[in-house]
């Protein structure tokens, strides 16, 4: 995830902390600082809020080697202010698998509060007072949170655990695609009641959840309904293959022409180097801007995804461009570039299968895609 920096391995899996969580800490600090009228009350906080992290990443972790145990491999867990995402690199091959890696992160959060609990930690006093709350003793503050963690993580709402959980019951039954998009109207439904409940108790962290679930919700119908359309599909079906390339010493004045003369935006660089590189629309005009026409295509020519068969699975691919952030990949057959991968191209296809009834029978290969916990 951009704008985020490593902080370390677990169990092999790198975790990362996005630069919002330092803006979080700091804000704790403040505010504990502020309320408890010194500065060891604002660092008491930050150790909360570190701690609180630390639970979140037990969570993930869950997920992770849950996941680990079938096979999926974890690419990275990420801490964000409103939580963090393990990213697993494809999904788990059956329903009941990515049941039970949907429910151990949750079953972390029940477990470190089974051991509270068996110690001798109990909930705050007053625990629907939250300045009360924030003014409790720092144990049973990780009880009620690692509580809060486990029964909003299982709700039946995307991207929350409990929406994969959902999701899971039904592909038992329905296909995969289908059972993605029934488990996220259940969520669209919640976020609306959290919308409506948010606006008639003036509650507006309701409604930044509302937003979240709704736009999780449909971002993983699109993802999974995008993937059962492509299945089965190859490099070849989606490929441009009337575009044209460049060399590394044409000028950016060439590349500008070739832009106006057609419809296409990125074009392959051929310089002969073992790593594909090509220029973006983006680095074209920044290129004319700084150094002007005549300045060589090579200069601003960015590495492109590797180069993909035109017999390979398209889902693969696409999943490639996407996790690279790269525009286009060349497309190779016996060693010859034969074609030009986008995902504007991709998404034509898309429109045309779907026009012409072509929209996959709902099922999934477990190897299309990474999903995220």
């Amino acid at each position: 995830m951009s704008w985020s920096w490593k902080i370390g391995r677990l169990a092999g899996i790198p975790i990362y902390v996005h630069w919002t969580f330092v803006i979080l800490i700091a804000w704790l600090v403040a505010a504990g600082a502020s309320a408890g009228g010194d500065l060891g009350a604002g660092l008491a906080q930050g150790a909360f809020a570190l701690a609180l992290f630390g639970c979140v990443v037990l969570h993930e972790l869950g997920h992770a080697l849950t996941a680990r145990r079938f096979g999926v491999p974890t690419s990275d867990i990420t801490l964000l202010p409103i939580g963090g995402v393990a990213r697993l690199q494809r999904i788990p091959e059956k329903p009941v698998q990515e049941l039970l890696v949907a429910l151990a992160g949750p079953a972390v959060n029940v477990a470190i509060v089974a051991v509270l609990w068996l110690v001798g930690v109990r909930f705050p006093e007053a625990a629907d007072d939250s300045n009360r709350i924030l003014h409790s003793g720092f144990w049973p503050k990780i009880l009620l949170v690692n509580v809060f963690l486990a029964g909003f993580n299982l709700l039946p709402a995307f991207p929350m655990d409990g929406g994969r959980v959902l999701r899971a019951l039904l592909a038992m039954k329905l296909p995969y695609a289908k059972a993605t998009r029934a488990a996220a109207s259940v969520g669209q439904l919640m976020a609306i009641a959290f919308g409506l409940f948010g606006l008639s108790n003036g509650a507006p962290m309701l409604l930044f959840i509302a937003l979240f679930v709704w736009i999780g919700a449909e971002a993983e119908a699109v993802q999974v309904a995008e993937r059962a359309a492509l299945k089965g599909v190859p490099v070849r079906d989606a490929m441009l293959t009337d575009f044209r390339s460049l060399r590394a010493d044409d000028t950016l004045g060439h590349a500008a022409g070739l832009l106006l003369a057609g419809a296409q935006q990125d074009f392959p660089v051929e310089d002969h180097d073992d790593e594909p590189r090509v220029l973006t629309r983006a680095s074209l005009m920044a290129g004319l801007a700084a150094r002007g026409a005549d300045a060589p295509v090579a200069e601003f020519a960015a590495a492109s995804a590797p180069a993909v068969d035109a017999d390979a699975p398209l889902v693969a691919a696409v999943t490639a461009l996407r996790e690279r952030g790269a525009p286009c990949a060349p497309v190779v057959r016996d060693g010859r570039v034969v074609g030009l991968l986008t995902l504007e191209n991709v998404a034509e296809l898309l429109m045309v299968r779907e026009a012409l009834g072509k929209t996959g029978d709902g099922s999934v290969s477990p190897a299309g895609g990474e999903t995220v916990y």
